[in-house]
């Protein structure tokens, strides 16, 4: 089965044709400016590449309505647009992708995985906000979670670089990128992850400020007498490692660290502040920890927060090898001999994921 994944991000429109044994037949990223993609363009290139047998479209936000991959129709595309809401920044961009795919494939089945779906699996202690009842019945205040894609892959992928079986091991994902978060996994399901209601919560980030006290924003709207858009704006784009060094970009911020610029080694202080106490939560979480897993664009290549964060989580039998940790390329498993918590780095492949849960999903029926 040929599948076609298609994977609308903020800047860019991501496409990848996989073959029926998960081999890359065609990619490619369409620049995404503020009126969305081109869709000539995208017509054009469907036109050029082989025809799939399926689309797989990553969906942003399931709400408590998708917790598992879903067949798109009418009724579907329906319910998708009603939890705008939720993710007003997110899922109108995928909305845009599913719709213009279509349009070009007509005939051709499509089928949507949720970034929230693996964490639905979530208790709801870890799960439930302690805020009026009535805020969480009428308008669904939960701890949603985000990257679920990533975090099942990367979660499943480090098993299989420890020939271990998923359903055995306590594993911690550390999805590190422009956006950041972390999931506990236990027995192969997210038993709890950082981010929240929003992509706003948990982790620093390139520009989101991950968990704030909300009392500030509070204070901020009364005292600055900012409007809630003001500052969902700035804890939104102007925050995290923009606002602590000036640039969002971690290979920048450690390339100051290292001339001693202040801002960034504060900035990465922060940062591993922030990430260490998480994972030591995630670990909490699954009942300990035997895998830590490292993946997305700060997660793979960087040596630096890989290995700072490992020395301060000897704690949990983290160690990583200093050699293994500079010389890493694609999936690696690059723990400490002795080291009782292995530690992995996986290449993102949300594509994979989502194929992998579209032929599931066919398959079945």
């Amino acid at each position: 089965m040929r599948v076609l994944v298609v994977n609308a991000g903020s800047s860019s429109l991501k496409l990848r044709l996989l073959d029926a044994h998960d081999r890359v037949e065609r990619s490619a990223d369409l620049p995404a400016g503020p009126d969305g993609f081109d869709v000539a363009a995208l017509g054009q290139m469907l036109l050029d590449w082989p025809r799939p047998d399926v689309v797989g479209h990553r969906i942003v936000h399931g709400g408590t309505v998708f917790t598992g991959p879903a067949r798109i129709d009418d009724a579907v595309r329906k319910q998708l647009e009603d939890l705008t809401d939720l993710a007003p920044l997110h899922q109108p961009k995928s909305l845009a992708a599913l719709d213009a795919v279509t349009a070009q494939l007509p005939e051709v089945d499509a089928v949507a995985s949720f970034d929230t779906a693996f964490h639905a699996t979530i208790p709801p202690a870890a799960a439930t906000y302690a805020i009026p009842r009535e805020w969480r019945q009428r308008y669904g205040v939960r701890r949603y979670g985000f990257h679920g894609l990533s975090h099942a892959y990367c979660a499943q992928r480090a098993a299989d670089l420890l020939g271990r079986p998923l359903a055995e091991l306590r594993v911690v994902t550390c999805h590190l990128g422009a956006g950041a978060s972390l999931a506990a996994v236990l027995g192969g399901r997210s038993v709890d992850t950082t981010m929240g209601f929003t992509p706003l919560e948990g982790l620093v980030m390139a520009t989101r400020s991950g968990t704030v006290d909300p009392g500030l924003v509070l204070w901020l709207e009364e005292h600055e007498h900012l409007t809630p858009h003001d500052v969902a704006t700035a804890l939104e784009q102007r925050s995290g490692l923009m606002a602590l060094a000036g640039t969002g970009d971690m290979r920048d911020v450690e390339a100051a660290a290292e001339r001693g610029a202040p801002d960034a080694v504060l900035a990465i202080d922060v940062y591993l502040h922030r990430l260490v106490g998480g994972i030591a939560t995630m670990a909490a979480a699954a009942g300990g920890l035997d895998v830590l897993a490292f993946t997305g664009g700060v997660g793979e290549r960087s040596p630096l927060v890989r290995g700072r964060a490992a020395e301060r989580l000897d704690f949990l039998g983290v160690a990583v090898d200093a050699d293994r940790n500079s010389a890493v390329e694609g999936d690696a498993d690059i723990s400490a001999a002795g080291a009782t918590a292995r530690t992995v780095v996986v290449t993102a492949r949300e594509d994979l994921q989502i194929a992998r849960e579209v032929r599931r999903l066919i398959a079945g029926g």
